[in-house]
């Protein structure tokens, strides 16, 4: 019989591929506030540099009006990545289907339940929200709107967050859904913060709404330094929402042990 082969103790560090396994190349890109010139592509290698590209090659700047220059830089990097040690949000809940989402409702609430969704502060960008909500849906998936024991109420941009506590109360929201896609200075996390605050201080706690924010910028592993019950970031479909949202709000009923 063999013997099971015994799991490396040393963890396993990788190296950004380029042109061959382990050779440490990347490319970067950015813009820095000067007219395109020699002395701006000297500035872009040397901040290279300074970021730890030895060597780096310059492969492309282009003028961004008269005072900014766009540069894209290709070189290499001594740093090594330990994914034994990187940190991450995994899904603790199941997956679930639709009709698993309606029954799941309709056991545990025997009512429908409300999400109320917004784009908050000065933030015009609906592509996330509605990629949520709407009947449409994103990536093949259905929004919750199409969910029949989902009452789904999108305020659409630009709520301020005395208006969305106004309307999550008028409608005895379940859950609360903002999207934020503006990220200039930390916009999205200024404001959610906000939004945690204000619901805290409108609700009792045991009858506050569940808390859930989305957007391409957040960090996923920051629901509790913001005040929301989850933060979802790029890529998330819809099912995985009305899933997290079933998972809190209608959860499956525990088995009974029987009696031996």
């Amino acid at each position: 019989m063999t013997e099971p082969t015994a799991e490396p103790t040393t963890p396993r560090v990788v190296m950004p591929y380029g042109d061959t396994t382990g050779d440490g190349m990347v490319q970067i890109s950015f813009t820095l506030p000067m007219a395109h010139s020699k002395v701006a592509e000297g500035s872009a290698i040397q901040l290279a540099n300074k970021m730890g590209m030895d060597p780096a090659l310059l492969v492309h700047a282009k003028p961004m009006g008269p005072d900014f220059t766009f540069f894209v830089v290709y070189g290499r990097v001594n740093h090594v990545v330990d994914p034994s040690r990187v940190v991450v949000v995994e899904r603790d809940y199941p997956l679930l289907s639709p009709k698993e989402v309606n029954a799941a409702v309709k056991r545990s609430l025997r009512r429908r339940l409300t999400v109320v969704g917004a784009c908050i502060g000065t933030d015009a960008h609906t592509v996330g929200i509605d990629a949520i909500l709407n009947i449409k849906g994103f990536a093949g998936e259905k929004g919750l709107e199409y969910y029949r024991e989902l009452k789904v109420v999108n305020l659409g941009a630009q709520v301020s967050v005395p208006q969305l506590v106004d309307r999550a109360q008028a409608e005895k929201a379940d859950a609360v859904l903002v999207s934020q896609v503006v990220t200039q200075r930390d916009a999205h996390l200024l404001n959610t913060r906000e939004m945690s605050a204000a619901f805290r201080e409108a609700y009792p706690a045991e009858r506050r709404p569940l808390l859930i924010v989305g957007g391409p910028r957040f960090d996923e592993a920051m629901a509790d330094e913001l005040g929301v019950d989850r933060v979802f970031s790029r890529g998330t479909t819809p099912g995985e929402v009305a899933s997290f949202i079933a998972h809190r709000l209608a959860p499956a009923p525990t088995p009974r042990k029987v009696a031996s």
